[in-house]
């Protein structure tokens, strides 16, 4: 079971974080800040990932689903040169063939596990900040509140050397995960977040509790959450995503005519 919530926040014009969830699997991709179109950029990328159930048997065949939807994002670019430089982060999971968990990610929007009360972070930033922390020059504490916390080290822009951090993820029936984009874990303490997550509620209800903290703190950009419940059972195949953010509503109708427009242009180039 699994649930999003999304908002532009109080001090951006525009929402650039998008995300999906489904049974086979959700994720959450924030356009980086200072490019252009980082509401395409989360978008594109999301809609062309989660278009139709991620079939995948591995590590490798997730890495290429990724590839293939990173490959979007420059796609659009030679369409309109005008976007040259737009890139998203992306953080997510997927249920595999055999039913074991694979998880994505790039950038700084990060993923929590929480089993049994305990809630553990399970992705580590593609960022300045963090490259500080673990060379001993910033104090974890300071991280959040650095002048320079939102550049990041890795991020997809359709690049053919992007990098993507691809693997199992160890998730088991009954642990909730959460990911979300920075505007809320720049703004919001991990004991907070922890606290929330773990009440006994509805993914949904968490998920809006999340981003309603994220506002009061109140956070300067815009915040993403999604809440996943690990059941016992398949994943169904079938289903379609649930998308949110950058990549729902009328976006997403204009989205889809500029993948069309994309698929014409290139032709038979993908290789």
């Amino acid at each position: 079971m699994a649930a999003a919530a999304s908002d532009a926040g109080r001090f951006r014009s525009e929402n650039q974080d998008a995300a999906f969830t489904a049974s086979w699997g959700a994720g959450v991709a924030d356009g980086v800040g200072g490019g252009p179109a980082g509401d395409l950029a989360s978008a594109a990328f999301l809609r062309r990932l989660a278009a139709a159930h991620v079939d995948v048997r591995d590590e490798d065949d997730l890495a290429e689903r990724l590839r293939g939807a990173n490959w979007d994002l420059r796609a659009h670019v030679w369409r309109d040169p005008s976007l040259e430089g737009m890139a998203t982060t992306f953080t997510g999971i997927v249920v595999a063939r055999g039913g074991h968990v694979l998880i994505g990610h790039s950038g700084d929007s990060r993923a929590y596990r929480l089993r049994a009360g305990v809630a553990t972070r399970e992705t580590r930033d593609d960022s300045l900040v963090q490259s500080l922390v673990d060379h001993g020059l910033l104090a974890p504490e300071a991280a959040a509140s650095h002048p320079r916390r939102n550049i990041v080290t890795a991020s997809m822009t359709g690049a053919e050397d992007d990098h993507v951090t691809v693997g199992r993820a160890d998730a088991a029936v009954g642990d909730r995960w959460l990911f979300c984009s920075d505007g809320l874990t720049d703004y919001v303490p991990e004991e907070r977040i922890f606290a929330t997550l773990a009440r006994p509620l509805k993914p949904a209800r968490v998920a809006a509790e999340l981003v309603a903290i994220a506002l009061a703190a109140p956070t300067r950009d815009n915040v993403t959450v999604v809440v996943c419940d690990i059941a016992d059972g398949d994943a169904d195949a079938g289903e379609r995503p649930v998308f949110y953010g950058a990549a729902a509503g009328l976006f997403a109708e204009e989205l889809e005519e500029l993948d069309d427009d994309v698929d014409d242009d290139a032709g038979d180039t993908r290789g």
